[in-house]
């Protein structure tokens, strides 16, 4: 937009105007438009369709392999980055992290018998725990 300054001349509008967001479409929106492109018989319906839709022929390309692959969803479900591991790598490392685990519950159980054992034959034989052996903790 121009405003008339001085001796009539025309400046640009100093006022910096937000972009418009970019438009998504959701899963329903991506089906219909298909459906429509599809059904579409008569010469040039594909283009009076994106052209009232507004989006590119590239669109259409992109959600027909995501169709096809079962991943047609809303444009703002996808997540960007690294992605986590699978659930078959999680389920096999929780069952590793599990069998670790018990198996030092049981050195524990097993040392703890063990020391339970000297203290009653240090008592039997009236031994003093030393002042240099660290003492039980609470």
């Amino acid at each position: 937009m121009t405003l008339s300054g001085n001796n009539g001349r025309q400046h640009r509008d100093p006022e910096v105007r937000p972009t418009p967001a970019r438009r998504q479409f959701s899963a329903e929106e991506k089906s219909r438009i298909l459906a429509e492109v599809d059904a579409c018989t008569e010469r040039g319906g594909i283009g009076a369709i994106i052209w009232r839709e507004g989006i590119y022929s590239s669109y259409l390309s992109r959600w027909r392999r995501e169709r096809d692959r079962g991943e047609l969803s809303g444009s703002g479900t996808k997540k960007h980055g690294p992605q986590g591991p699978a659930p078959q790598e999680l389920a096999a490392e929780k069952a590793a992290l599990e069998r670790e685990n018990e198996r030092l519950r049981q050195r524990l159980a097993q040392a703890e018998t063990i020391i339970e054992v000297q203290k009653k034959l240090s008592a039997m034989l009236g031994l003093e725990p030393s002042a240099s052996e660290p003492t039980e903790r609470a």
